[in-house]
C-alpha cells in the first residue's frame, strides 16, 4: 500500500505531530510505502492567485478555468503538481489535523483549494442527459481510499446527534463527501480523538494503540457508503434523490448515505 499523509499543525511536539509520526513508524514498519506533506513545515502557501496558473492565468482571474487550463498545458506552479502527482501516487490518503472552527485548519483548505484543480479533480467526463460529469463516486482520483484522523477539543457528548456542536458525521461532510468522494475517493469512516485539549500523557499510549489498529485496518475497512452520482439514485439534471430512496425519517447530509 502506498500512503500519502498530509499533516496539518504548527507545532512538531503537538498531539497531532505525535500521530503522523506514530502513522508513518506502523506504516513502514508493516512494509507499506509513506510520504508526508507536512504543510506547515513546507511553508505551504495556502492561497490561491495568478501565480498558481503561470501563463495560463488571465486578467481579470478565473480560477476554474485557468487552473484548468494550466493543468492541462502543464504550467501549474511546482508545489502544486508535485501534490497532485502524490495524489496519483498514492493509494490512501491521510488527513491528520485538529478541527478548528467546526472546519480544517486554513491551511488544509488551502492546500484544497490549491491542489484540487478543474481538470484535475472537477470538470472531468462526459455532461449529458444520463451523466453529470465523473463525481461523487467518480472522477480523476477513483480507486483510493482516504481517512481523517481529527483531534477535537470538546468532549464527544457535544457532538452527538443531540450535541450543541452537531454531529460530528455532519461537520465532517463537505470534507468526506464534498471534497474527497466528489473526485472518486472511497472515504473510510474517521479516527476522531475527542477531549483532546485535556489528554495527558497517561492517556497517550492507549491512544496510540487505537490508531495503530486502525492503520493497520485500512484496506480492510469498509468506506462510507455514500451513494453515486451517475447509478441511479439521483435526477439528472436536478440531482435531487429520487423518491422513496431514503430510509424513513432521514433528512440532511445523511440522505446521501445509502442503508
Amino acid at each position: 500500500m502506498k500512503t500519502l499523509i498530509v499533516h496539518a499543525h504548527p507545532e512538531p511536539k503537538s498531539l497531532n505531530s505525535s500521530l503522523k509520526d506514530l502513522a508513518v513508524s506502523t506504516l513502514e514498519t508493516a512494509g507499506h510505502e509513506v510520504r508526508v506533506s507536512d504543510l506547515y513545515a513546507m511553508n505551504w502557501k495556502a492561497v490561491v492567485d495568478a501565480a498558481d496558473y503561470g501563463p495560463e492565468a488571465s486578467s481579470p482571474l478565473k480560477v476554474a478555468l485557468d487552473s484548468g487550463r494550466a493543468f492541462e498545458a502543464g504550467t501549474l506552479s511546482p508545489d502544486v503538481r508535485a501534490e497532485q502527482e502524490k495524489l496519483l501516487w498514492a493509494d490512501t490518503i491521510v488527513f491528520q489535523f485538529p478541527l478548528w472552527w467546526y472546519t480544517m485548519p486554513a491551511i488544509l483548505k488551502g492546500w484544497v483549494d490549491r491542489v484540487f484543480t478543474y481538470r484535475f479533480a472537477y470538470g472531468v467526463g462526459e455532461h449529458s442527459a444520463t451523466r453529470y460529469g465523473e463525481r461523487f463516486g467518480e472522477g480523476t482520483l477513483a480507486g483510493r481510499r482516504a481517512l481523517l484522523s481529527v483531534t477535537v477539543g470538546g468532549p464527544e457528548s457535544h457532538y452527538a446527534a443531540r450535541g450543541i456542536s452537531g454531529p460530528i458525521d455532519d461537520l465532517l461532510f463537505p470534507f468526506q463527501h464534498g471534497v474527497l468522494y466528489y473526485p472518486g475517493i472511497e472515504v473510510l469512516p474517521p479516527f476522531v480523538l475527542y477531549g483532546s485539549d485535556r489528554m495527558t500523557d497517561e492517556d497517550y499510549p492507549a491512544v496510540a494503540r487505537a490508531w495503530e489498529r486502525r492503520l493497520l485496518t485500512l484496506e480492510s475497512t469498509e468506506p462510507i457508503a455514500f451513494r453515486r452520482q451517475n447509478f441511479g439514485d439521483y435526477e439528472i439534471p436536478s440531482l435531487h434523490l429520487k423518491e422513496g430512496l431514503e430510509p424513513a425519517g432521514r433528512t440532511g447530509f445523511g440522505l446521501h448515505v445509502r442503508g
